[in-house]
């Protein structure tokens, strides 16, 4: 039943691969439960109201369980969805100063069932089919890139330099425990995975985590050091989950708030960031898996994109911010994941944490970075089907990859390529090589680069 139901044996998968990797991808992507209510309890609308950490952290958790299950059941791929960082830094630091959290969390709703309407209609499909193959395999590239580097960051081996952008560690040297403990983590997990050892980096993460509590027992450090995430045994292996936020929405109030223009700019960056973040992550972890067609199409993309503008509505609806999917999915495919199934074991994992709490804080980012950092390095590959000597799709192609990591978005890096290759195709007179929809593409990405101007102009 589940062969026929996800495909096993057409992707050449196994159960077994896809539990691992759905374990491994929940296990990448568990410290959202923890850091998206730091992020929105961290701070305070317009009335100077908080919002509760535990209710955050139970509506975090069933928001992301919610959205990956039915991105697993209606897409079968291997996609997990959380809370964005991305969007809930638009909620948190945009939004809620302006207006209060119902409202604020109104406006993730809108902007969900704006995303699903052009799922639906088959613009959004469209607009993904329009991008050349060779930026597909850019954003791609660009995603390794921007999860290693959030690997390394989130880990603390690279770090805020003195007089420089970036550094080593801390004052260009390796040093720490926690540091020291992700190395040996990326280390072991390299080395498991160049054996080919089934569920190297599940493994590596476990054993990694295990070494962590160990060495915070022998020789604690300051809070910081670990992230998010203080390596230790909890004391208890659940807590009840807090639903007060579920269903605290008001959808149009903030433009009475904070005025109507005011809360377009708001619902535009949210609806373009969670758009082309997610068609990114989309493309990019399904390219890595296999799942691309010839002509750049992922299987399924209808109900995909439906599912992802879901998660928009569902994380606006309990006060989560919006649920978009997770580039840290990348680590499950890199375990094997291939199909919807390895979406469910994380999704019920997801929901576990509903009551075991407690035992999502035991895993730190020391632990769960080098994951990202390998798998960073396997997407690289696709850099190989670029044609580099081809200046047209070379040069977009180099700035949407070094975009992503150097500005932390993959929006960013997606509409520098879109621009530079229409701009390039413009300048040599290749007007008919430009799809008519790839020019909408990029008149909407000069007004999102141009937001703060154009926001300026009205108000």
């Amino acid at each position: 039943m589940l062969d026929r139901y996800f495909s096993l044996s057409a992707r050449g998968t196994t159960v077994a691969r896809e539990v691992r990797g759905g374990i491994t991808t929940f296990v990448a992507m568990a410290y959202i439960i923890l850091l998206n209510p730091i992020i929105l309890a961290g701070a305070t609308d317009v009335t100077g109201a908080k919002l509760d950490l535990s209710q955050l952290t139970t509506v975090t958790a069933l928001a992301a369980a919610v959205s990956t299950l039915i991105m697993a059941l209606a897409g079968n791929l291997p996609l997990a969805m959380a809370a964005g960082l991305g969007m809930n830094a638009v909620v948190a630091y945009q939004a809620a100063p302006v207006m209060t959290w119902p409202q604020a969390m109104g406006l993730v709703v809108l902007e969900g069932v704006v995303i699903v309407l052009l799922a639906v209609s088959g613009l959004r499909a469209v607009i993904m089919n329009s991008i050349p193959l060779a930026l597909k395999h850019a954003i791609s590239v660009g995603i390794g890139l921007f999860i290693a580097l959030i690997g390394f960051v989130d880990a603390n081996f690279v770090t805020k330099g003195t007089g420089t952008p970036l550094a080593l560690g801390s004052g260009g040297r390796i040093a720490g425990w926690p540091v020291v403990v992700f190395a040996l983590g990326l280390l072991l997990m390299i080395c498991l995975y160049a054996r080919r050892v089934p569920g190297a980096i599940l493994i590596s993460i476990i054993v990694t985590t295990v070494l962590a509590i160990v060495v915070e027992a022998a020789a604690p450090v300051p809070d910081e050091s670990w992230g998010t995430v203080r390596p230790r045994l909890p004391e208890s292996l659940w807590s009840p989950p807090d639903f007060g936020l579920v269903g605290a929405v008001d959808l149009f109030g903030g433009f009475a708030r904070a005025g109507v223009i005011t809360a377009v700019v708001v619902l535009f960056t949210l609806v373009l960031s969670g758009f082309f973040d997610a068609m990114g992550t989309i493309i990019g972890v399904s390219d890595e898996a296999g799942l691309v067609d010839q002509r750049g199409q992922v299987p399924r993309m209808g109900r995909v994109l439906v599912a992802d503008g879901l998660g928009g509505v569902i994380g606006g609806g309990v006060s989560a911010s919006a649920s978009t999917v997770f580039v840290e999915s990348a680590a499950g495919v890199g375990e094997g994941a291939r199909t919807g199934l390895a979406g469910v074991v994380t999704g019920l994992l997801l929901a576990a944490t509903l009551l075991f709490t407690p035992l999502a804080a035991v895993v730190p980012a020391a632990a769960a970075a080098p994951a990202l950092v390998l798998v960073g390095a396997l997407m690289m590959a696709q850099a190989r089907n670029i044609p580099w000597a081809e200046l047209d799709l070379a040069i977009p192609a180099f700035l949407t990859i070094v975009i992503m990591p150097y500005t932390y978005s993959i929006t960013n890096g997606v509409g520098a390529g879109v621009l530079t290759y229409t701009l390039i195709k413009a300048a040599r007179g290749r007007f008919h090589e430009i799809p008519v929809l790839l020019w909408a593409i990029s008149a909407v990405f000069v007004a999102f680069f141009a937001i703060a101007g154009i926001e300026a102009l009205f108000t």
